[in-house]
């Protein structure tokens, strides 16, 4: 299910997941952006943070152009942005759920 602002998704458990096209761009799992990500120390779904002393420049708002389901497993978006090669499986998906409930730290065992 897609609204003009992000994607939801019902999971067959009951849990429900709400994600801003902003939050999937910064998630995307193409090996170009993971790699990105690692570099710079961010999480799936986190902002890229401007540089020290660096002036924000305007870009325009994130928006998926298209989505397509990839087989039974995953979903690909083409971004305005002109990216389009993450493919975003299901499992990956609810891997890097937003929600509270999912991004609750674990508690430690020791």
């Amino acid at each position: 299910m897609s609204t003009g602002a992000g994607l939801e998704i019902d999971w067959k458990d009951g849990h429900h997941s709400a994600y801003t096209f902003k939050f999937l761009r910064d998630a995307c799992p193409c090996a170009l952006c993971e790699d990105e990500r690692t570099k710079s120390g961010r999480k799936a779904g986190e902002a890229e943070k401007p540089a020290p002393g660096a002036l924000p420049m305007f870009k325009p708002a994130v928006k998926a152009l298209k989505a397509e389901a990839v087989g039974k497993y995953a979903l690909k978006f083409a971004w305005n942005d002109n990216h389009d090669l993450g493919i975003y499986s299901w499992a990956y998906l609810r891997e890097v759920c937003p929600c509270g409930e999912c991004r609750k730290p674990v508690p430690s065992t020791q």
